[in-house]
């Protein structure tokens, strides 16, 4: 993909809102944008703490443009604060000094790195059981891509009938394409929630 984006000229945009959350490992999940930026690219790079450090009401992230001198880089940062002066001027500090904090302090980094990782296990594992409950209540469709996907929410492939039927007899509330929260997805309800896919969907 490194390739045929330089060779195209395209400018690559990522946008990092889950990173640790994807494999557990916070350096695994910026390892595209590493091997970007080592293949030569010039990238900009969305970063949230949102979720990752549990700061969704500071809306803390972090916005980094790749540039080849520091020259440009100057000439990058006068355009981003004309953007960034009309949008929000001057964003809350509070959230914004907490990150700093535990990104910086050793022992809250690592023990930051520890909680991350123990929460993207429990999102794997809650897939797996999932899978595995809608496997027990004797569904016959192929559940796979509830374990091939990764992150804090998974694409079930229900349709909107089937997500209304969901809402209206076992009150389990999802987005209309069948998009659910597994972070949501816990063991005292996974096997409620497995039971009543199963019956919109058989």
């Amino acid at each position: 993909m490194s390739k045929v984006i330089k060779s195209r000229k395209l400018f690559p945009f990522f946008d990092m809102a889950y990173q640790g959350f994807a494999s557990g490992d916070c350096d695994r999940d910026a390892q595209a944008v590493r091997m970007f930026i080592e293949d030569g690219h010039r990238i900009a790079l969305a970063q949230s703490f949102a979720k990752n450090m549990g700061l969704y009401g500071e809306r803390v992230g972090a916005f980094t443009m790749v540039c080849d001198s520091n020259e440009e880089a100057q000439r990058v940062m006068s355009q981003l604060k004309i953007i960034i002066r009309p949008t929000y001027s001057n964003p809350p500090i509070h959230g914004a000094r907490i990150a700093g904090l535990v990104l910086t302090d050793p022992d809250l980094n690592k023990q930051w790195l520890q909680e991350v990782k123990g929460m993207a296990d429990r999102i794997i594992g809650m897939r797996t059981r999932l899978r595995e409950g809608l496997k027990k209540e004797g569904s016959s469709k192929n559940w796979q891509h509830i374990t091939d996907q990764i992150g804090m929410f998974c694409f079930t492939g229900m349709t909107q009938d089937q997500v209304e039927k969901l809402t209206k007899e076992f009150s389990i509330y999802l987005t209309k394409d069948g998009r659910i929260s597994v972070a949501g997805v816990t063991s005292g309800n996974v096997d409620y929630l497995a039971h009543a896919m199963h019956q919109v969907t058989k």
